[in-house]
């Protein structure tokens, strides 16, 4: 509740003595909320004049390994100060822990994000009159729509997937698995490629629940997805460098960017909890499904 009532009243400063913008106004009150989320799932809940630099440092390359693009951490950080100079000014606090904050050094470049339009754009690039085209449709659409590991879709089970229910249920490192909703667009094109197509494939022994099979009736291989993406990357002339883990980062952007509760991304990535003390893993399957629907470009699309 402490949180809660300090960004009311950030907000209302924000709007009463700056005269911001509804949107401005919005815009600085969803990045604040996220750090109070943040602050939930891997700082057990403490009070915003409790945390030090290090908690928002944390805080800012939490979101960018969950998906959040450069230029909206650069807003968010930005968003953060505010809130911690309106504190500062209120006398809520004597000392201003967002001072020296700046936007995490990532020793790798994160890769590029992809958009629903060039999802679009890769998919129309699909000669779907060849025997795998179906299949490769399905593949792009269930990478973007759960915003699985290259290994996790290799690994998608048949008797793993729950279309009536809109969820499908993976497989991920060591072993741990996860409920994962998938929208209505994936749904149509899995169920295509499985009743048309698969159906009449010829399939090897100990391969009849893998969703994904090649031109021998075995499951497909990392390296086969990567070539996949690549051939349809080169076919549309696309400048990006993409590969099935581009699909998992634009799942992931794509709903933190839109709003999306970051415990429920952190839970459909399968990301591990920062903290030993895992609170927030296993939401409630109507929850991230209600994410899945309300933020994901892709999930009402029929």
């Amino acid at each position: 509740m402490i949180w809660q009532t300090s960004i009311k009243a950030f907000e209302g400063y924000l709007r009463i003595e700056r005269g911001l913008s509804d949107n401005s106004v919005e815009s600085y009150v969803r990045d604040i909320s996220k750090l109070d989320q943040y602050v939930e799932m891997e700082k057990k809940s403490v009070s915003p004049e409790k945390l030090l630099l290090s908690d928002l440092q944390d805080f800012v390359r939490f979101v960018a390994e969950l998906g959040m693009e450069t230029s909206s951490q650069a807003r968010l950080i930005s968003g953060v100060r505010a809130f911690y100079r309106y504190m500062n000014l209120s006398g809520a606090m004597d000392s201003d822990p967002s001072e020296l904050l700046m936007q995490p050094k990532v020793g790798r470049k994160l890769p590029d994000i992809i958009n629903n339009e060039e999802i679009d754009e890769l998919i129309a690039a699909i000669d779907l009159s060849k025997a795998e085209g179906e299949r490769n449709k399905a593949i792009l659409e269930v990478l973007y729509a759960c915003g699985l590991r290259v290994s996790e879709l290799t690994e998608l089970k048949i008797s793993n997937l729950y279309l009536k229910d809109e969820f499908v249920k993976v497989v991920g490192k060591g072993s741990k698995e996860r409920l994962v909703p998938i929208g209505h667009s994936a749904i149509k094109q899995l169920n295509i490629y499985i009743n048309q197509v698969r159906v009449h494939q010829k399939i090897q022994n100990g391969f009849e629940d893998f969703v994904f099979l090649n031109r021998r009736g075995k499951s497909l291989t990392r390296v086969m997805i990567f070539t996949i993406i690549k051939d349809l990357a080169e076919r549309i002339g696309m400048k990006k460098t993409i590969s099935p883990h581009t699909f998992r980062h634009s799942f992931a952007s794509e709903l933190v960017e839109r709003g999306a509760d970051l415990r429920a991304v952190q839970e459909m990535l399968g990301h591990e909890s920062i903290t030993t003390t895992e609170i927030y893993t296993h939401l409630d399957r109507q929850y991230l499904r209600s994410t899945i629907m309300q933020f994901h470009p892709r999930a009402n699309k029929k």
